[in-house]
Parts: C-alpha cells; sequence; structure tokens
C-alpha cells in the first residue's frame, strides 16, 4: 500500500529535491523558452493561489482555463486547487458554442486563457488573460495550501458523451492524489526529462505532468503537438521520456530525415495512450529507441490513468497488451449481463474514480453499478496469464489520432447544413490516425454541393479532428431490417483505397 502524502492535489509538488532543481522547461511557441526551479513552482503557484482569494473567490468555485500549453497552465491549474476552488480545463478545439455551454455548466466564476483562445469563451463570466494579466494576478508572499477533504472536488474534465455533449467528471482531491502515488517511478536518477505535447485539457498530459512534478523529475512543455517542435525539443533537452499518444509518435516516425538529424539517443521509455496501439508501430519505436521500454497505456476520465501494471509472477508483458490489472485496482469483464473470464465490457473499481458527473445524475447512474465498479464501455480480452488486451467500444464510438469521434455526433452536425438532407458516417482504419472518418451524404433536393463544401462546412463547425475525410454521395440510405441507416452496406461501397 503506497502513502499519499498530501490532501491538496495542488500540492502535490515535490519536496525531497534541492529547491533549484529544474520542474518545468516551457518551450514555447514563440521560439522563447523559460525554465522553473521547483522553488519557483512552489511560490508561483502560492501566488496564483492568493491572488484568486484575493479576487473574492470562495472555496469550491470553479475556474476555467482555456489555453494551449504553457507555465501559466500549470501554475493556475496547481494555484486553483490550493486555493480550494476547482480547475477546470476547457478544450479550446471545440467550437465556441460548445466552450460557452462547458464554461456555464460548470458555473466558472473566472476564465483564464491566452489571448488566443479567450474569446471562445461568453463574456458574461469574467476573464483574465495570461498574456496580458497574468502577472497583476500574482500576489506574492507565503501561502499554505487549503488542507482539503477527501470528497472535496480538485477539478472537472468534460468529456463527450455518446449524445455528444460534453460531460463535467467531477474528480476529488482523494482520486487524482490516489492515482499520483500509485505511479511508480523508474530507478533512475532525479531530474529525468518527461516531453509532454499532448493538450493539457486532456487526462494524458495532465496526468503526466502531476506525476512528473510529484516525482522530483522535469518536463519539458510544448504548446502543442508539431512533428518538428516535438523531434528538436527531444533531442534539445535530451529528454528519456516521451509521452503521446500513439498517432503522435507514428507522425514522427514518418519523419525519417528529421530523426536522422536529431540525437535522441537519451530516449529511455516510450509511453503510448489514449488510443490502441498496433504491432507495426511498436516495431517502428524499437527500431529508432533500440534502448527504450515501450509501454501501452490505459485510462479513462472517469477513473484515472492508474489500471494496469506488471505480472506479479514476472511473466513478461506481451507487447500489445495493456498489462495485468493493477494491485490495487478491481477489474471485471461482462457480457450479457455476466461476469466472463475472457472477452467482455471492462467494468472497475478504484481509488481514482470520479465522484459523479456534474448536475447529471442519470447519466452517472447508468456508468456506476451498485457495487461500485464503473462501466467504461471499453471491451477487453483477456489471456490465458491474466494480461489484458483492448479490443474496441461497446457502442460505435472509434479513435482518430488520440480524439474520441461519436458518429452520430457528426452526423448530426453535417444534417444542419442546409443542402444535406442525410448524413451517414463510418469509420475506416488509418495507419497514423488508428482510424479516420469518412462519410456518406445524399443532397437536399436541388443541392449542388461537393465533397469540397461538406469538408469546409464540418472544420467550421466542429473540431477539426471530426471533420470526413472523404465524402462520398449516394442517392438514398440503405436501411436494415429495423428502419435504420444499414451502415454494413455503406461500409461495402467505400473504394478500396480508402480502406
Amino acid at each position: 500500500m503506497v502513502t499519499i502524502k498530501y490532501d491538496n492535489q495542488g500540492d502535490a509538488i515535490s519536496r525531497d529535491v534541492p529547491p533549484d532543481n529544474l520542474a518545468l522547461l516551457d518551450a514555447g511557441g514563440n521560439g522563447t523558452e523559460r525554465s522553473y526551479t521547483y522553488a519557483d513552482i512552489i511560490r508561483l503557484s502560492g501566488a496564483v493561489a492568493r491572488g484568486l482569494l484575493k479576487r473574492g473567490l470562495q472555496r469550491g468555485d470553479r475556474v476555467a482555463i482555456l489555453s494551449a500549453n504553457r507555465a501559466e497552465f500549470l501554475l493556475t491549474f496547481l494555484g486553483t486547487m490550493q486555493a480550494g476552488l476547482v480547475s477546470v480545463p476547457v478544450n479550446w478545439k471545440l467550437p465556441a458554442e460548445t466552450v460557452a455551454y462547458i464554461v456555464g455548466d460548470c458555473d466558472a466564476k473566472l476564465v483564464i486563457g491566452d489571448d488566443a483562445r479567450l474569446p471562445l469563451a461568453p463574456d458574461s463570466v469574467p476573464k483574465l488573460s495570461f498574456d496580458k494579466d497574468f502577472a497583476s494576478l500574482l500576489d506574492e508572499g507565503p501561502f499554505t495550501p487549503f488542507p482539503m477533504k477527501p470528497e472535496e472536488p480538485a477539478m472537472f474534465l468534460y468529456t463527450s458523451g455518446s449524445t455528444g455533449r460534453p460531460k463535467g467528471v467531477v474528480l476529488s482531491h482523494y482520486s487524482h492524489l490516489w492515482a499520483i502515488s500509485q505511479r511508480m517511478r523508474r530507478p533512475v536518477p532525479l531530474g529525468q526529462r518527461a516531453i509532454v505535447a499532448a493538450p493539457l485539457y486532456h487526462m494524458n498530459g495532465l496526468a503526466m505532468c502531476q506525476t512528473t512534478f510529484s516525482h522530483g523529475d522535469t518536463v519539458v512543455l510544448l504548446p502543442q503537438f508539431t512533428t518538428r517542435g516535438y523531434v528538436e525539443a527531444a533531442a534539445k533537452h535530451r529528454v528519456a521520456f516521451l509521452t503521446s499518444v500513439p498517432t503522435m509518435i507514428a507522425m514522427m516516425l514518418r519523419e525519417g530525415e528529421l530523426l536522422a538529424r536529431h540525437d535522441l539517443s537519451a530516449v529511455e521509455a516510450v509511453r503510448m495512450g489514449s488510443a490502441p496501439i498496433t504491432q507495426s508501430l511498436i516495431d517502428q519505436v524499437r527500431q529508432v529507441f533500440p534502448k527504450a521500454i515501450i509501454s501501452n497505456g490505459y485510462g479513462t476520465t472517469e477513473a484515472g490513468p492508474v489500471v494496469f501494471g506488471p505480472h506479479p509472477k514476472g511473466i513478461p508483458q506481451p507487447e500489445l497488451s495493456t498489462g495485468y490489472p493493477h494491485p490495487d485496482v478491481q477489474l471485471r469483464l461482462v457480457r450479457d449481463g455476466r461476469e466472463v473470464p475472457d472477452e467482455g465490457a471492462l467494468e472497475m473499481k478504484c481509488g481514482a474514480l470520479m465522484t459523479h458527473y456534474h448536475k447529471l445524475p442519470a447519466k452517472t447512474a447508468e456508468v456506476m453499478t451498485a457495487d461500485g465498479y464503473y462501466r467504461t464501455s471499453d471491451v477487453f480480452r483477456r489471456d490465458e496469464n491474466g494480461f489484458f488486451y483492448f479490443v474496441g467500444r461497446v457502442d460505435d464510438m472509434f479513435v482518430c489520432g488520440g480524439e474520441n469521434i461519436y458518429p452520430g455526433e457528426v452526423e448530426k452536425m453535417l444534417e444542419r447544413h442546409p443542402e444535406i438532407h442525410q448524413a451517414a458516417v463510418i469509420p475506416v482504419p488509418d495507419e497514423l490516425k488508428g482510424h479516420k472518418p469518412i462519410a456518406f451524404v445524399v443532397k437536399a433536393p436541388g443541392a449542388a454541393l461537393d465533397e469540397q463544401a461538406v469538408k469546409t462546412y464540418a472544420l467550421a463547425n466542429a473540431p477539426a479532428y471530426q471533420h470526413p475525410r472523404r465524402v462520398l454521395f449516394v442517392e438514398e440510405m440503405p436501411l436494415a431490417g429495423t428502419n435504420k441507416i444499414d451502415k454494413r452496406v455503406l461500409a461495402k461501397q467505400i473504394p478500396t483505397g480508402d480502406v
């Protein structure tokens, strides 16, 4: 059993390293780099906490963060929680209408972000700019983080449900302090560098930063992922730990000339998560990083990033497996309402479980069992040694470049176009993205629509990752016996080169 050292998630910053050790290297998008020691992180996050309280915010108030990755994001994330407030990172890739919904749904008292993304938030809530106002927010001086009860909310992370409407996952201070405490550090000298380019509104990048700070190591933070920026930063800063979604690694591996020009010999570990991986990708990673430990991560927003680990008998983990159940996590596979040993929908119980979905008691009841398990809606297979393998979703959700896409969500968006009568979206395998969406469209009578017009509309009205990579026009949708669109028939009409 691992001891949890803190009661406030914002305070989970190692005091076991010298104060002048490097905690964060912000490799900013404007060509500048800023470094922060552990003393800086503790001082500045405390100054944020003091500044927020000075503005009159009260314990439990929500503060939305709307920004690309940068030091101020992490300082605000930590400082908010230290002040007893609730941090709400917001996905800025969503349309302004959806961002406004999230800000309103969480009852945010303040939105803090960068100048490029802050306009997405509604003007009805006070805004504070990282670029113009951050220095004036800081209130330097001694600060002791508020002692928090285990069940008090620390952060909301919004995830999109099968209806397409974002749901606020309420995570307590205990939930992610537990997760941080369970993530064992590799036996290497203090100060190893981990690169984070995944957006901080996702669990993937956020949890990595929290874990790294709690271990006393160094985060190399990129504003967002670009292949060149990722490779250059990893080489320049001698990064040991690459953490990413598989798409990012796949994009990087395609750039043979770029990789050849940079020394990445410091890389000792590559962790991929948030989407399925392939054997081909693992083989390519091993070729480029021959000494690196490669791991396949799995986690959910609702139940945290700690699910699997090594086999207790030391049996080597198969490469495509997500691992053996963590000793402090209870897992079961369910099919047709009964627990099964081999393949079924994964249900789990652990210390990182969410408290509930914000303002959605019925949705909460749908995903939580009477005996306290979370229904993940992910299908897994278990082998004879107890190792688990991700199979797919219970429903029709698919993953494109680490982003969850629900076909119904995209279809509804497309059908708002006045010249589209019907739309059906189907995922097809893609070596780089995992899957990509293809849309079948029935035009409205008299419409003069072409493929590019549909793509342009999708890009303007939804996150870029949702736009259909191909648009195929049909006279009518084939129907199954239930009078629903028969997507199996449509799938057979997809040109061979697109599959």
